[in-house]
């Protein structure tokens, strides 16, 4: 619905027809390393892998072959980050593909030479990961999922399922650089619309069950969750938590509705990981970070589960369902 389906499907077979000439393009016998900073496990994150693996297939590189994939996981802890960016480096890989502010800021202080590609970020402009996103300017580049009028529509979404919301619970990381500007956006729409938001600052995942108990003795009627490490290397726990504390849950990602959250709706990761492979095929041929623009979100995503739905004995309104792009029956 977000994206034109004709518009990837003519991008797909234009780089499958191009495969041949990028592979031949690669030095021979040369194997490609290339050190994957993620925030959760490869079970976790198996459809954005395969994504990125597939994006790179489609430019000429095979594991095996040409390519070799090291993967790290914080597991949801952010203070790992920079112990594995620096191994990388101690590895001398290629090219580090990173998800979320935290690791690529960890990256980037690990290394100014190894190239860096951003699979999905806040706005890296404000946090500093680079100069602009036109000319990054230094070994930092790839895509940002940031989208200023996310948590907005965000909200809007669960006033469409919860019409009398009066009060909304958002779980932030208030130590990643990205959440306190977007707590301030999330806390003047709401009251602007007359909701009441309760800030749960999330830094570990010990945190959890302790900020959960604190949204229902404080009366919540509805849960964001936003994007971060923490919640990410840990989206099943808190799609219990919410189902256990009857929560109506949104998300900014669709692997939260996957595992038993109501609602999700943001930047489509696979087609922001398939995206990044383009990234790194450049930089293989010679391209640097500096030159290569930042990119945008290009495909949104509204995924319900409608399971969910009924065990909180809420009705999702038909024109929401109409507008899905992912339904759970």
């Amino acid at each position: 619905m977000w994206y034109s389906a004709v518009g990837f499907l003519v991008t797909l077979t234009l780089s499958l027809l191009t495969a041949p000439l990028a592979a031949e393009a690669q030095p021979a016998g040369k194997v490609y390393r290339i050190g994957m900073l993620e925030t959760r496990s490869t079970v976790l994150n198996a459809a954005n892998i395969d994504a990125f693996r597939q994006g790179l297939l489609e430019l000429g590189y095979k594991e095996g072959q040409n390519l070799k994939i090291v993967y790290r996981s914080s597991d949801g802890r952010d203070e790992q980050f920079p112990g594995l960016a620096s191994e990388f480096v101690r590895l001398q890989v290629d090219l580090i593909l990173t998800r979320g502010t935290p690791a690529a800021l960890a990256a980037k202080s690990a290394s100014r030479t190894i190239p860096i590609v951003m699979a999905a970020s806040g706005d890296p402009v404000v946090t500093g990961i680079v100069a602009s996103s036109a000319r990054p300017g230094g070994n930092v580049t790839g895509l940002s999922s940031a989208v200023p009028e996310l948590n907005a529509q965000q909200i809007e979404l669960l006033r469409a399922v919860l019409p009398t919301l009066a009060r909304v619970a958002v779980l932030m990381n208030m130590g990643n650089p990205v959440h306190p500007p977007q707590w301030r956006d999330v806390e003047a729409t709401a009251r602007a619309l007359g909701i009441e938001p309760q800030l749960l600052d999330v830094r570990r995942p010990e945190d959890l069950p302790r900020l959960f108990e604190a949204a229902a003795e404080q009366r919540a009627e509805a849960l964001i969750v936003g994007l971060d490490g923490v919640a990410q290397g840990h989206l099943r726990p808190i799609a219990a938590l919410a189902a256990q504390q009857r929560l109506p849950s949104m998300y900014a990602e669709k692997a939260y509705v996957d595992a038993g959250g109501l609602m999700s709706y943001g930047a489509s990761d696979l087609h922001m990981y398939h995206r990044a492979a383009t990234f790194v095929d450049k930089i293989f041929k010679g391209a640097k970070p500096a030159d290569l623009p930042v990119e945008w979100p290009m495909q949104f995503e509204l995924a319900i589960n409608l399971k969910t739905a009924k065990a909180l004995g809420l009705t999702i309104p038909p024109t929401l369902l109409f507008q899905a792009d992912k339904v759970i029956q």
